[in-house]
């Protein structure tokens, strides 16, 4: 079996590489886990493999938050370093330091 490795892990603020948002990452996927409705209504021509890890994220653009579902690849790190106004922050991470949120222990 290969073993699969996650290119960013959870805290990590990263943005959509195409989409105008940004959030940070709270679950990881090593391949794809949602519905084949949900994959399917993606546009063909930027559908994502399945076989790539795929990102929980709690995110943001400039006028809502909400829960997003990508894959690595439409992935890159923001290093801008802002916070993510999501509600859900403080639920699940404890602080910020630079560009990375750390979990809360249970």
């Amino acid at each position: 079996m290969d073993k699969k490795i996650a290119k960013f892990s959870i805290g990590d603020i990263v943005k959509h590489r195409h989409f105008n948002f940004r959030g940070v990452i709270y679950d990881v996927d090593f391949e794809f886990n949602n519905s084949e409705e949900w994959y399917q209504s993606i546009p063909k021509e930027v559908r994502p493999k399945k076989d790539q890890p795929f990102y929980h994220l709690l995110a943001e653009n400039s006028d809502v938050t909400y829960e997003a579902y990508v894959s690595e690849q439409n992935l890159i790190n923001d290093n801008s370093k802002k916070p993510v106004k999501h509600p859900m922050i403080d639920e699940i991470f404890s602080e910020k330091r630079g560009s990375v949120y750390y979990k809360r222990s249970n």
